[in-house]
């Protein structure tokens, strides 16, 4: 990317509305603008997110939080080199908004448009913040997604692994959930974690004997979920949530490691090791992965806990970098609810059965 690109990202997979103004280029990013509008409140009752609470919810904030983005950027229309916006994966009624949104920008101004797969967005999110050059390994642990690959440049993605049943996201707030934690549960389950005793409660490792680095967190979660039901005082519950914590830790700290092995046969020592996604904000998560780095030789890059979860500047990022390399779409592109990246992987090698929408991992 030798010139600077200005690029409009819009991002609406979840349950968050953001829209985010980024400039790149000359090996510098500046992030302009980045407003998040979040959807906690509008699905706390229900534990979790409601899709066409989402959807409906998106339609009504869009055009809301893109003027915000713009106007505090500081920058007109006429100042884009382009509009990035995520199509997929995701809740499909919600990417429809935003990626609609994006298509209606692109044509009103004559502007390039990028369709954005949500994964890669996440997978350059550490390089909003700091170096992190090409290639890498990459941990991308959220609530919908947990996997590693190789990340060779720009749609260049190799799967190493990833889970066969749920993401640790998914894990963390539904363990939170069974604890009768507030949703969101995650964040809810570090702060119970804090002084808890995680030796307390003996929780099972999945996969112990299974070669590779696949992920699985379903026994876990069972196994946890059957516990809540038992524990009564303050103490006890928070010596599970500590128990929960370090055993999602273990698992994502031990197939991390069994990864980098592998990637280090083949890059040499002194590789990135880049971790990336909402769960990458919990501390004791960074903490574990940090450490099993270290011990492998591998520098450790993660996003400003503002740009671990969703977030439009990300998609922008990833969208100046496609632009930069003349990867457009057109404004038939689709919302996608699956969207691998690395779709070889998905096809001939799927985690999961492919349905038919597609591969889901």
């Amino acid at each position: 990317m030798r010139r600077q690109l200005t690029v409009l990202g819009i991002e609406t997979s979840c349950d968050e509305t953001a829209a985010a103004v980024v400039s790149a280029g000359d090996g510098h990013v500046v992030v302009r603008s980045s407003i998040v509008l979040s959807q906690v409140q509008d699905h706390a009752p229900f534990g979790g997110v409601v899709p066409e609470i989402a959807a409906r919810a998106h339609v009504e904030a869009i055009d809301a939080v893109i003027a915000a983005a713009m106007k505090s950027a500081g920058v007109g229309f006429d100042a884009l080199d382009g509009v990035a916006a995520t199509a997929g994966p995701g809740l499909v009624g919600g990417v429809m908004v935003g990626l609609s949104a994006g298509k209606a920008i692109a044509l009103a101004r004559g502007l390039p448009l990028v369709a954005v797969n949500h994964l890669e967005g996440h997978a350059l999110s550490a390089r909003l913040a700091a170096e992190a050059d090409y290639p890498f390994l990459l941990l991308l642990v959220s609530g919908g997604h947990c996997q590693l690959l190789a990340v060779a440049g720009v749609g260049r993605c190799t799967r190493l692994g990833s889970t066969i049943d749920d993401a640790a996201g998914e894990a963390f707030d539904k363990i939170a959930k069974a604890l009768g934690l507030p949703y969101p549960g995650g964040p809810a389950l570090e702060r119970l974690a804090e002084g808890g005793d995680a030796s307390r409660f003996p929780l099972p490792r999945a996969l112990a004997g299974r070669e590779g680095c696949d992920f699985s967190f379903s026994g876990l979660k069972t196994a946890a979920a059957r516990l809540a039901e038992r524990v009564s005082s303050d103490a006890e519950r928070r010596d599970l949530a500590a128990a929960v914590q370090a055993a999602i830790a273990r698992q994502l700290a031990e197939r991390s490691e069994r990864a980098m092995e592998a990637y280090a046969e083949r890059h040499g020592a002194g590789s990135r090791f880049v971790v990336a996604g909402g769960v990458a904000a919990n501390a004791e998560v960074r903490r574990v992965l940090m450490a099993a780095a270290a011990r492998h030789g591998f520098s450790f890059t993660a996003p400003p806990l503002r740009y671990c979860t969703d977030n439009a500047a990300m998609i922008a990022l990833a969208g100046a970098e496609r632009l930069a390399l003349g990867l457009i779409d057109g404004l038939d592109a689709a919302a996608r609810p699956r969207w691998p990246l690395d779709e070889a992987a998905a096809r001939l090698k799927p985690t999961h059965i492919p349905g038919r929408k597609g591969a889901k991992a």
